[in-house]
């Protein structure tokens, strides 16, 4: 549709601030639209929309935010159904569409290429994009993370054919997607709020790689023993990748991003570029370029100025996203490959108490294992609208501290310092005050989780980004 006849057309956005629906507002406005909505609180992603011309309303979300002239509403799965403003769409009879609907009928127009699993969706979509790009595609790419190449954005609104996004699974969101290749990076236990058992997952995933066309294309990782019962689903064009593919090694010497899972997600990348008959010469300088995004992994150099003394003490920072015992595994682990002499400082935020206490054995062993110096957990981000009562009484932070070093004294090899190296403190204020005393110079941070821990160590990084590097 052209300007012309898209500039009086009026979007309105609930939850305007989360990463997907931010970046399908992001598309309508680079397309011409006229853009507004609301969210409970302000944020980076708020102030960015806002400089790009959308009117937001932030605060508490009333009926009368909600004006009649709108032509469609586009909501967060995460709003209830009895939110003021979505009712009051409704009874307008204004078309409301979630975010996965909304996207979804983007998918019907494009050719989509469609990225889905439970770990790497950001990464794997990421690179996809900036090498389509870079190959003169032209695609529009909607991911969950904002990348610098973008203009530090969540979203590249393209001229072309070609669409590339993040196929979330909870809620089954991904069953509203029509690609026309599908990426399968790992299938794991998640989500049990939604779906209860691995294998209500896996049979999600057969349904959505059944709405692959005749000729569409699946391109999965042969070393996830859970994506081979999606072979069961009737696919003729199905590509594997693995960690065996004689490619590896020269990603493993190109890659920009540690981790032998992004080793892997380079080769999901590379697959989808030979299926598109993009000569590896192009696809291979595209992937060693690529640098990492937004909250995965994102590393800040800083030099901590104590005032009283005179002292300055240089540090590494790193905001990764991980939330999953695999994903903090697998980062962990990176982040002690990249930094083999370095002391590492990991601060972790438990993302849901659900979450938190149906995979607690699972974050047991994968933070009890993990090769850092010192492990600090916070509170356990409690997610709105999916926490049970009775959940929250059986599972904590503490609970979790606690038998990380039951499982460390079981080991014969456990010393007094490795007990020491796991403390439980619950507020970001009382972590930041524990680092004062405790960094003394060459230590890398990392801040992990997917809840508001970023957002509370915000301020901080702000003040070393316009003090460039010294606070």
């Amino acid at each position: 549709m052209s300007k012309l006849k898209t500039k009086n057309r009026k979007v309105y956005f609930i939850g305007i601030g989360g990463i997907g629906v931010s970046a399908l507002a992001r598309y309508y406005l680079e397309k011409g639209y006229k853009i507004s909505g609301s969210d409970l609180i302000s944020s980076e992603i708020t102030n960015a929309l806002k400089e790009k011309g959308a009117k937001l309303l932030i605060g508490k979300q009333k009926a009368k935010n909600l004006l009649r002239d709108v032509n469609l509403v586009i909501y967060s799965p995460a709003v209830p159904q009895n939110n003021p403003e979505l009712k009051k769409a409704k009874k307008l009879k204004i078309k409301c569409l979630s975010y996965p609907q909304a996207l979804g009928e983007l998918t019907k127009k494009h050719f989509t290429i469609a990225i889905a699993g439970s770990h790497g969706k950001s990464t794997v979509a990421a690179m996809i994009g900036l090498l389509l790009t870079k190959a003169g595609f032209d695609p529009t790419v909607i991911i969950g993370t904002k990348l610098r190449e973008f203009g530090d954005s969540n979203c590249r609104a393209g001229k072309s054919k070609y669409l590339i996004i993040e196929a979330d699974e909870h809620f089954a969101s991904f069953l509203n997607y029509w690609p026309k290749i599908i990426v399968l990076t790992t299938i794991e236990t998640d989500h049990l709020d939604y779906y209860k058992n691995l294998k209500n997952i896996i049979k999600a995933f057969k349904k959505f790689v059944s709405h692959l066309p005749k000729n569409g294309i699946l391109i999965a990782n042969k070393d996830q023993e859970n994506v081979f019962p999606i072979f069961s689903t009737n696919v003729k064009n199905a590509r594997w990748y693995s960690l065996k593919n004689k490619e590896s090694e020269k990603l493993r010497k190109i890659l920009k991003i540690p981790g032998e899972h992004n080793v892997s997600n380079a080769l999901a990348t590379l697959t989808v570029a030979r299926v598109l008959e993009i000569p590896d010469k192009i696809s291979l300088k595209a992937i060693s370029e690529y640098r990492g995004s937004w909250r995965r992994f994102d590393i800040i150099k800083a030099n901590l100025r104590e005032l009283k003394r005179g002292k300055t003490r240089k540090i590494t920072i790193i905001n990764d996203y991980a939330h999953h015992p695999t994903q903090v595994r697998v980062t962990l682990k990176a982040a002690r490959e990249k930094f083999p002499k370095r002391k590492i400082f990991c601060i972790f935020q438990p993302h849901q108490y659900l979450r938190t206490y149906y995979l607690f054995d699972d974050f047991v062993k994968a933070l009890g294992e993990a090769p850092v110096d010192k492990l600090i957990i916070t509170d356990i981000y409690s997610v709105a609208g999916r926490e049970k009562r009775e959940i929250k009484r059986k599972v904590s932070s503490e609970k979790l501290v606690k038998e990380i070093k039951k499982k460390l004294l079981h080991k014969k090899a456990t010393v007094a310092s490795d007990l020491c190296k796991v403390k439980y403190i619950p507020s970001v204020g009382k972590v930041s005050n524990y680092l004062k005393k405790e960094l003394e110079g060459g230590e890398v941070v990392i801040v992990m989780g997917a809840g508001d821990i970023y957002f509370k160590f915000n301020q901080y990084f702000d003040k070393i980004k316009k003090s460039k590097g010294r606070i």
